[in-house]
């Protein structure tokens, strides 16, 4: 990857999903704009906040995708990600996802 681009696989689990009452919603239902969750398989040399392993939250309509072996990828600036997941933070604040 290049300067700040990021390159993201989607995570599978975010086809079907169970409402609070189990109620199965299909992936193909359009209630709202959602955001999804993807991991992050490579960065450009001029991403800082985001490196290769992490978890992260991104608007998937506004990306780019390509093709690669079969497996279909998200190509993204490192702006246009919402949040990274994360088990513990550095500084000791206690505000991560």
């Amino acid at each position: 990857m290049l300067h700040d681009r990021v390159l993201v696989k989607i995570s599978p689990e975010d086809g079907e999903r169970r409402s609070s009452g189990g109620i199965v919603i299909p992936a193909t239902a359009q209630v709202a704009k959602r955001l999804a969750w993807g991991d992050v398989l490579g960065v450009g040399g001029h991403v800082r906040n985001v490196k290769v392993g992490d978890r992260v939250l991104f608007n998937p309509e506004d990306q780019l995708e390509v093709e690669v072996q079969a497996q279909t990828y998200t190509v993204m600036r490192e702006r246009d990600i919402h949040a990274v997941a994360t088990e513990q933070t550095d500084q000791g604040t206690g505000l991560y996802l």
